[in-house]
């Protein structure tokens, strides 16, 4: 008879520091396992505390939290007959380690820290954790006295182990460790491992989702195997969105996949196993020979067995059959994730909702119909009978007594919109769409002109020195015409945190409290520094702050059909302009003309300087090739001058491509260091806080020496193409 096992992964919403609400839905997730007839489970990594902790995994007090939740893990007999793997720091030698406990009947069998540490991009581990990089190595842990004493031993292996039970061997990797090269998985399935485990915090970025399945797929298709792996769900406090998504694969092919974006806080996902599939699968001799000569690790004997009973046949489910993985399109993670996000904030914050400052472009529209989407999900969740998002509803949309039944009507308790215009600035058309917009998702939308707080800030400096500054469109300066589009932009920031305190009160909103203000515009813009600092982009978070303008343009135009907005059209055919400066007969601003280069451009330039690791010699260098050849650009033109009269007055008349990103990178590189929290999109977001950690001061970027070389590449490729002439 074929060993049959019944296994379980989870995804689930923890939040940093919350101990108690952590501990909840780790309990919760185990008995759904254990009714689902599964004999093992893994969580999320550092699910106990929740992994988002950061500095404060340099306190002392996270440890001993930790170790009192698992303490009521091991005491709740509720929680026993089923092998479970949950993820907690722990204090040994003085040292801190992101580990896991392996648990069975209210016992630690063993400890397993993290060998390989995630320590780029989002992530900062080796700031506050050890990495436990000796594979293989096993030594005694001292338990807490509290633990010694209901564990009735003081001891217990931690290290690198794999564990044996009757019937079967597993053994954990922790997150970082599947993307290594060497990845522990390898060793540990030539050493007879069968099922391995991978507790995860991963956060959501688009189209992240290929990489894990790639990834999973090949360690359970080149070595066969069970790969359990679970993740973490949600906001848990900061820019990242977890993005669950717990998955189960048996050699190379998917059995379980749980939602990647969901409002359940707990998302459990069972497969039943024929274990005799995994020894068919691994019968290939010349895996035989390198598993002979794989380096042997211990194992930790354990008396149980995750099999089902071979004689009570009625009662066996059948393995779990195979299935493709569920993926969505960018466009879809778009309208998923950030809303998915923003409701984890609205929840948690416990604001009463929020504002922005709808200006009738798209990058408002998108943050706009982000937070329609929300409405959307929690609409679709209470309606499913979601209790935790029923409870939630019923605290934040307090204008009636009665749940919103529709997404407009929850919209119209919890987003406030607001126009905020100029007579001779803003045009018809904008002022038209924003409050169409509006109508159409339900949104409570106020229309205002701020001409007079304009004139009377523009007036405080003409009174003080006699001088009257002018737009450039009127005669004035450069200086002049940026100085008057800042004081609206500015303007704009004050009234969006004036109307964000102030409209619930207006509206009598029955428990009062007030908004909070989201932010949007775009990673390119950030980028680019094509944005007032302090100015309506500042916000006190933005869902769109990662995405870039074409990935937007795209889930507008996705969100027209999906959502049944027709009104959206009119955002996408629209030219995207700031609308600061005078409008007249022949001039309306542009913002693709006044950065001097398009946003696709941008996201490639981004893209290069981040992810490739690009400075601007090796970045000319590539757009040569890439966007040289026949037909294409040629070497001074990708280099060279954009648009050569508008930079005369900052003195670059001969300023060149590439240069000209760079130059406004870099001076408007202080601005990043302001930028509202983002949610994490893009892997080139210029984020300073926590993702792009690159100085705000830079020397003259004019006077660089890669500038230099690029000049000296252009000149010796005009020469070898003029000799070829």
């Amino acid at each position: 008879m074929a060993p049959l096992v019944t296994l379980a992964t989870c995804a689930l919403n923890q939040w940093s520091l919350d101990f108690a609400g952590n501990l909840k839905r780790i309990k919760e997730s185990i008995i759904i396992a254990k009714e689902a007839g599964a004999t093992l489970r893994v969580g999320p990594e550092l699910e106990i505390p929740g992994y988002g902790c950061l500095d404060h995994f340099l306190e002392n007090e996270v440890y001993e939290n930790s170790w009192d939740s698992l303490y009521s893990i091991l005491t709740d007999t509720s929680l026993h007959g089923i092998v479970i793997d949950v993820g907690l720091p722990l204090l040994h030698r003085n040292c801190r380690y992101n580990s896991r406990a392996i648990i069975l009947d209210g016992k630690i069998i063993c400890l397993r820290p993290k060998l390989y540490l995630a320590n780029d991009g989002n992530f900062r581990e080796m700031r506050f954790f050890t990495p436990w990089n000796r594979p293989r190595h096993v030594e005694q842990y001292y338990l807490p006295p509290l633990i010694q004493k209901h564990q009735g031993r003081r001891h217990v292996p931690i290290g690198d182990v794999v564990v044996s039970t009757i019937d079967t061997c597993f053994a954990a990797e922790t997150c970082e460790e599947l993307f290594t090269p060497n990845a522990p998985h390898i060793d540990m399935g030539l050493n007879g491992v069968e099922i391995f485990l991978n507790s995860s915090g991963s956060h959501h970025s688009l189209r992240k989702l290929d990489t894990r399945v790639a990834l999973i797929q090949e360690a359970t298709l080149k070595n066969g195997g069970v790969y359990l792996y679970a993740n973490q769900l949600g906001c848990d406090g900061d820019r990242l969105y977890y993005d669950g998504c717990a998955m189960i694969f048996v050699n190379g092919k998917l059995v379980g996949q749980s939602s990647q974006f969901s409002l359940n806080d707990v998302e459990v996902v069972t497969a039943t196993i024929d274990l005799d599939e995994v020894r068919s699968f691994r019968s290939a001799p010349s895996r035989g020979m390198q598993a002979v000569a794989a380096p042997e690790y211990q194992r930790i004997e354990l008396d149980y067995s995750l099999s089902q009973d071979d004689l009570d046949f009625d009662r066996r489910k059948p393995p779990t059959a195979p299935r493709p993985p569920r993926y969505h399109l960018p466009e879809e993670e778009i309208a998923l994730g950030p809303a998915c996000w923003l409701w984890d904030y609205l929840r948690r914050s416990r604001a009463a909702g929020y504002f922005v400052p709808l200006s009738g472009g798209i990058d408002s529209c998108a943050t706009a119909t982000i937070v329609f989407s929300m409405c959307r999900l929690v609409i679709a969740a209470v309606k499913e009978g979601n209790q935790q998002v029923i409870t939630d509803v019923k605290r934040i949309a307090a204008f009636s007594a009665k749940l919103p039944e529709t997404p407009e009507e929850l919209c119209n308790q919890i987003f406030y919109t607001c126009y905020m215009g100029m007579e001779n600035q803003s045009s018809k058309e904008t002022r038209e769409r924003a409050k169409a917009l509006s109508e159409r998702i339900g949104s409570y939308h106020t229309d205002v002109n701020i001409d007079d707080m304009f004139h009377s800030t523009k007036n405080i400096l003409t009174r003080a020195t006699g001088f009257e500054p002018k737009f450039r469109a009127h005669g004035g300066t450069v200086t002049s015409n940026l100085s008057l589009q800042n004081i609206q932009a500015r303007s704009r920031m004050v009234l969006a945190y004036y109307f964000a305190q102030q409209l619930c009160e207006v509206r009598e909103r029955p428990s009062g409290g007030s908004l909070l203000v989201l932010g949007s515009s775009n990673v390119d813009e950030c980028l680019r520094g094509y944005l007032t600092k302090y100015d309506c982009s500042s916000a006190d978070i933005n869902p769109i702050g990662s995405i870039s303008k074409v990935d937007l343009k795209r889930f507008i135009a996705w969100a027209e059909k999906d959502f049944d907005m027709p009104i959206l059209k009119d955002f996408i055919e629209a030219t995207p302009t700031a609308e600061l400066e005078p409008i007249t007969a022949d001039y309306v601003q542009s913002d693709e003309v006044d950065m001097q280069m398009t946003y696709a451009q941008l996201s490639r330039f981004g893209t290069l300087r981040k992810v490739h690791h690009l400075g601007p010699y090796g970045m000319f260098l590539l757009l040569n090739e890439e966007w040289g050849g026949e037909g294409g650009l040629s070497s001074r033109e990708i280099a060279h001058k954009v648009n050569r009269s508008t930079l005369l007055p900052l003195g670059l008349a001969n300023t060149e491509k590439v240069k000209l990103f760079f130059h406004f990178h870099q001076i408007n590189r202080h601005k990043q260091t302001v930028a509202t929290p983002a949610y994490h999109a893009e892997s080139y977001s210029p984020d300073d806080h926590r993702f792009d950690l690159r100085p705000f001061l830079y020397p003259p970027a004019f006077e660089s020496w890669s500038f230099k070389k690029i000049d000296d590449r252009v000149e010796a490729l005009e020469k070898r193409n003029k000799k070829g002439e």
